[in-house]
């Protein structure tokens, strides 16, 4: 039998698309996937090298720091290295990316069930997990900021769950960290109110594990579904299946009862333990600092799937610009313009500007006013932003059109010159800190307000790989005959005083590639006693 049919690209036949394009780097040299290849990566968006600039880098020739080889190569930058790359992964013009959004969240297409798929040519299961390259050993994960992190995790993986309830999946894209062979961590980042934390309490509440599945790449527009923030009410797959205009191949699981995209590279099954939780990260997080350690949950392995030929595909997140943000921010700016202009009615916007470098697109947002918009209506625009996304707009400002919002300097000078703060400023208190490092400040609670942005306690390093190992890097890069690196500051993580002895330790073994260690000793820490995203430095030892 034949793999099923389909009318959209998959991860390979995009892979395919990039290089013609001249859009892919194919590195056939040997990377280390623990020490080299993100930091690497991370040159482009450090370096000065432009958007348009940046490619997508396929690594044929991965090992680890034990010199331990893979047979999986590792895609990075292969969905939003740059805008051009999204637009080929959405099959659209780049002007038509706002409107192929608008109309997809408008007519969802439900997928296709098949019966035979190629993420299903491959089949672990069952005791054969254990040995040695056939669990989570066997996947060239990498670490992401070398130097902090603890373990190599998942940034591209998308964790499928359904509600116990409904039946209604979820597709939503989090980081795992890679603990033993058959346990891999999980960080649902409950300030975004993701799906699967719903899907967990209602699990927790039966005294059952939850099921689940993790695909490790698949056909674009389904990374692309998995990255923003669907209502609850919607499945991803049915998303995805509406920005390609035809149905998703899904087959169904082999030791869960979820369907899985027919075309992903690799998929991870198992269940999601709802009475213990392990402690979880340091890890570079994508608002620009390491997440310190937290207890979260974890997934017990069941079954690994994949393609004969799978690729594994990896982002780059942690410091702004990056690829996690350009992935969400193409597709944000008009779900949120929509929500504005066809949800609330306010037709004087013109576009949405979410600041990107440095502050992660949430924090700094640009409302485009038509000239002459009435005052109330400027307002009811900015009131309306901040109701829309409990995290997006701690600075909100409304512009007019002459106003690039691209150019911080032109927004600058709109403040300096056409805003009066005794008349043109408002402050709404008793907001969510939203995504970033977590202050106790004022019992937690933050604002949409203009206020001295100096360090004012300790917070967790930048979470950029530590100097040695871009330095390293850098001098690959070079070798590689790559276009000359004008580094950017900040172009290496430092600490700014929240980091422990330990971290160190963990962090140490991590890049040595030793990083099964740490997932032992953190085992033995387990508790049943706590919440999701509990944080390890703010408990007493228990007794």
């Amino acid at each position: 039998m034949t793999n099923p049919s389909r009318s959209y690209p998959d991860l390979h036949d995009h892979i395919a698309a990039l290089e013609k394009a001249g859009q892919l780097i194919r590195v056939d040299r040997q990377i280390n996937k623990d020490t080299e290849m993100h930091p690497l990566v991370r040159w482009q968006f450090r370096g000065g090298i432009a958007e348009k600039d940046r490619k997508a880098f396929l690594f044929t020739n991965v090992v680890d720091s034990k010199g331990k080889k893979y047979d999986i190569p590792v895609v990075v930058g292969a969905l939003a290295a740059n805008r051009e790359i999204y637009r080929m992964g959405l099959g659209c013009e780049l002007d038509q990316i706002d409107a192929t959004w608008m109309k997809a969240m408008a007519h969802p297409i439900k997928p296709k069930l098949v019966d035979k798929a190629p993420c299903h040519e491959v089949v672990i299961m069952g005791d054969a997990l254990n040995e040695v390259g056939m669990g989570l050993d066997g996947i060239p994960v990498p670490i992401s900021t070398p130097g902090w992190d603890n373990a190599p995790y998942t940034t591209l993986s998308q964790y499928i769950t359904k509600d116990p309830d409904t039946g209604l999946q979820n597709m939503g894209n989090y980081r795992g960290q890679v603990k033993t062979r058959r346990r891999l961590g999980m960080n649902p980042s409950l300030e975004l109110r993701p799906g699967i934390y719903a899907h967990w309490l209602k699990y927790k509440a039966r005294g059952e594990k939850m099921p689940a599945a993790v695909v490790l790449g698949a056909p674009p527009a389904i990374t692309f579904a998995s990255t923003q923030k669907i209502p609850e009410s919607m499945d991803e797959l049915d998303v995805a299946g509406a920005l390609v205009g035809s149905p998703i191949n899904v087959v169904k699981a082999l030791t869960v009862d979820l369907l899985v995209p027919a075309e992903a590279e690799i998929v991870i099954e198992g269940f999601i333990d709802t009475e213990y939780l392990e402690p979880e990260a340091p890890f570079g997080e994508s608002h620009g600092h390491v997440n310190l350690q937290e207890y979260n949950a974890y997934m017990d392995v069941t079954a690994i799937t994949r393609r004969k030929d799978a690729i594994l595909t990896s982002i780059i997140s942690q410091v702004t610009p990056s690829e996690s943000s350009l992935i969400k921010r193409v597709s944000l700016e008009p779900l949120l313009l929509h929500g504005l202009r066809e949800g609330l009615g306010i037709k004087a916007v013109k576009r949405v500007s979410l600041h990107e470098p440095l502050t992660n697109l949430r924090k700094v947002v640009m409302l485009h006013m038509e000239k002459g918009a009435p005052r109330t209506e400027v307002w009811r625009s900015m009131y309306g932003l901040v109701s829309q996304h409990r995290a997006v707009g701690k600075f909100v400002i409304a512009i007019d059109e002459d106003i690039d919002p691209e150019n911080m300097d032109a927004v600058w000078w709109a403040l300096s010159y056409r805003c009066n703060p005794a008349l043109d400023v408002e402050i709404l208190k008793h907001r969510d800190q939203g995504h970033g490092p977590r202050s106790l400040r004022n019992g937690g609670e933050d604002a949409s307000i203009l206020f001295d942005a100096t360090l004012k306690e300790p917070f967790p390093p930048i979470s950029l790989p530590k100097r040695e190992y871009m330095e390293h890097a850098r001098k690959i890069w070079e070798e590689l005959g790559l276009p000359e690196l004008k580094p950017q500051a900040p172009w290496f993580g430092i600490s700014l005083g929240e980091w422990e002895e330990n971290f160190d330790v963990m962090a140490k073994r991590a890049v040595e590639s030793d990083y099964w260690v740490t997932g032992d000793i953190i085992a033995q820490h387990r508790r049943n006693d706590l919440t999701m995203n509990t944080e390890v430095r703010r408990l007493k030892p228990k007794t």
